[in-house]
């Protein structure tokens, strides 16, 4: 007598969404200037730009400048 295996079927995957360029273009345009901003924050604006009064987001800003190798002094 033979011993039969079962065959193994593989996983169905699910089908992969698919996205448009008029559905994706404006989260793209809001996380392109998002970064723009940031980016100013941390390299141009060496603190004549606060929201907060004080020092604090200043030297935050400033200690990435650092980081980031921003000549900033």
């Amino acid at each position: 007598m033979s011993q039969a295996t079962p065959a193994l079927s593989a996983p169905a995957l699910p089908a992969v969404p698919t996205i448009s360029f008029a559905q994706l273009g404006p989260w793209l345009l809001f996380a392109g200037l998002l970064a723009q901003l940031v980016v100013f924050f941390v390299s141009t604006a060496q603190g004549a730009v606060a929201f907060p009064g004080g020092t604090v987001l200043h030297e935050l800003v400033h200690d990435g400048r650092h980081l980031l190798g921003y000549p900033c002094h």
